[in-house]
């Protein structure tokens, strides 16, 4: 058997561990290194920054960390493959042939372009009847324009907006030679890139069973070995801080995802179809993924520039908290009424505990949050309201934070344009110019059975306790919508635990998604149940009043929550 593709990871967002790509060059063989530094977030924060400098739009960071370790890479001959162009990929890659050349270093640097549709935004139909025209609009772009670059024998790739897992697929489809239609093999190269594309969060960051981690020392990055079929073993560098078990794999394939059905640019992914078999001390085997042909149409990222926003927090302590949070909100009433913004949001936060030993467990927060089209009403006009109430407010007033003007917000919307509309470019080291066909094949989606009914809940004794007691939950944003992974161990608390966590027991549960659409979908070969709670934060993140407006902590929310647990699975 051919020796496996060595693939790690090294960043899982922009402001990812600084150290990580030297850390992973240094700590053992590496065939390929990659990236992630683009969410949809960090589009409109570049958008924004690109108004300012039309040659910015690219992960500086990056740039610094090559400066550090590019060298060290050529040296150990691992290619870097990084979303981290962003807006500007041709520019980013600019850049680093004059790092290069300052440095004294022989690397060949290709990019890829082609997901930038902002130009063709009113042809393609992405105005939105609110906003306008975007500030971004980025196609989510495939692997087949890294693999061509590789191929023609870079070194370093850098991309825009790509789909997370194509950094991953995109190497071991040039290393390996398939086909486009080698969709089993995609599949698990997919599985593979998503699964690394968060980083730490595969080797046990943000776990539920975090105490069960290795945190002595800071967590290792992880790393796939792929194999020629697509299958690959989920591994991390030797003496590094964290664990790789199929529970950490697992929490990490129910991040941020919708259906079993995992659409993308090259290949549709059966996540129904995952086996994880744990393959000795943090080695976690991932096999008999299958693919099918993409969907027909390409996702697109959308960030429009929504208004202001602001918020302020009311510290409350001791007693009669819900009384004090009445009078605050009151007299903010008062105070909106000559110009009131158009979106205001209470949240109280916490509350405090029975005979209080120390300040902090006799307080309370109450958080305002406010957006408007209007910087003015939402800058000093609002924040000044707040303090003016310091010394005519309810008793004990004080806030976490001084008056400010607040600052722009962004919306983000996905829209879909067909498969040929989007010309994926790979734009050698030599500056050849290799255009990507789309998919040659492509089917619509099918959900239609991919959420079966919940049976009967099993009988016997039962204990009142926390979901967290047997079920892990992973959960976060995919635009305005949150989707909350919840998984289980054993084959006895999965039967009891699919039939029992239904759409309407998720309701009971978190309150806050009644009035939501919210779809369940049943992922047995990884014993867990997925949901997408349409709308719940709102426009995105930016955009977003919600206290935690990525939901990031929602399974956690979930997992605190008591409930009958049979005696039999504790």
């Amino acid at each position: 058997m051919s020796q496996p593709l060595r693939v790690g990871n090294a960043s899982g967002f922009y402001g990812d561990r600084f150290s990580a790509v030297r850390e992973m060059l240094e700590g053992g063989p590496l065939d390929v290194l990659t990236g992630d530094y683009l969410a949809e977030l960090t589009m409109l924060i570049l958008g924004r920054g690109k108004m300012k400098d039309p040659d910015a739009g690219y992960a500086a960071t990056f740039l610094r960390q090559m400066e550090e370790s590019l060298g060290l890479a050529v040296e150990r001959g691992t290619a870097i493959v990084a979303n981290a162009g962003g807006l500007n990929p041709r520019g980013l890659a600019e850049r680093l042939r004059e790092l290069a050349a300052r440095l004294g270093i022989d690397v060949r640097i290709a990019h890829v372009e082609g997901d930038d549709l902002l130009p063709r935004a009113k042809e393609l139909g992405l105005a939105d009847a609110r906003h306008g025209r975007p500030l971004t609009a980025n196609a989510y772009l495939g692997a087949w324009g890294i693999a061509e670059c590789l191929r023609a024998g870079a070194d370093v790739v850098v991309t825009g907006r790509v789909t997370d897992a194509s950094l991953v697929v995109g190497p071991a489809a040039a290393h390996f030679g398939w086909a486009r239609d080698d969709w089993d093999a995609l599949a698990g190269a997919t599985v593979a890139g998503h699964v690394l594309e968060c980083g730490a969060q595969a080797t046990g960051g943000n776990y539920a069973f975090f105490q069960e981690i290795y945190n002595v020392k800071a967590l290792g990055f992880p790393i796939a070995e792929i194999h020629p079929d697509g299958s690959s073993v989920i591994t991390k560098h030797d003496g590094t801080g964290g664990a790789v078990t199929v529970g950490t794999v697992t929490a990490q394939l129910l991040y941020e995802i919708g259906a079993p059905s995992y659409a993308g640019p090259d290949v549709t992914t059966r996540f129904d179809t995952i086996a994880l078999e744990q393959d000795g001390p943090d080695r976690v085997r991932i096999s008999g993924v299958r693919g099918v042909p993409p969907p027909p149409s390409t996702k697109v990222c959308l960030n429009h520039l929504g208004g202001h926003r602001n918020e302020m927090t009311f510290v409350l302590t001791g007693l009669d908290i819900e009384a004090k949070a009445e009078l605050a909100k009151a007299q903010m009433e008062a105070a909106f009424a000559e110009a009131r913004p158009a979106r205001v949001e209470w949240t109280l936060i916490g509350a405090p505990g029975p005979d209080p030993a120390t300040q902090g467990e006799a307080a309370a927060l109450l958080r305002c949050a406010v957006l408007d089209p209007d910087p003015e009403k939402v800058g000093r006009a609002f924040s000044g309201a707040v303090v003016e109430l310091a010394l005519a407010g309810y008793p004990g007033f004080t806030m976490t934070s001084p008056p400010g003007k607040g600052g722009p917000y962004g919306v983000y919307t996905p829209a879909y344009v067909p498969n040929e509309a989007v010309e994926q470019v790979a734009v050698t080291h030599e500056g050849e110019r290799i255009t990507v066909p789309p998919a040659p094949l492509v089917r619509d989606l099918d959900i239609s059975a991919e959420s079966p009914p919940a049976g009967d809940v099993p009988p016997g004794a039962t204990v009142r306790a926390p979901l967290g007691r047997v079920a892990g939950a992973r959960s976060g944003d995919k635009g305005g919508d949150a989707n909350i992974g919840v998984w289980v161990r054993t084959e006895a608390q999965w039967r009891w635990l699919e039939p029992f966590l239904t759409t309407e027991r998720l309701r009971v549960l978190l309150p806050e998604t009644r009035g939501h659409t919210v779809h369940r979908h049943v992922l047995p070969n990884l014993r867990a149940v997925n949901f997408v709670v349409e709308g719940l934060l709102q426009e995105g993140v930016s955009a977003s009043t919600r206290f935690d407006p990525q939901g990031k902590a929602l399974g956690e929310w979930l997992r605190s929550r008591l409930v009958d647990i049979p005696e039999a699975v504790l």
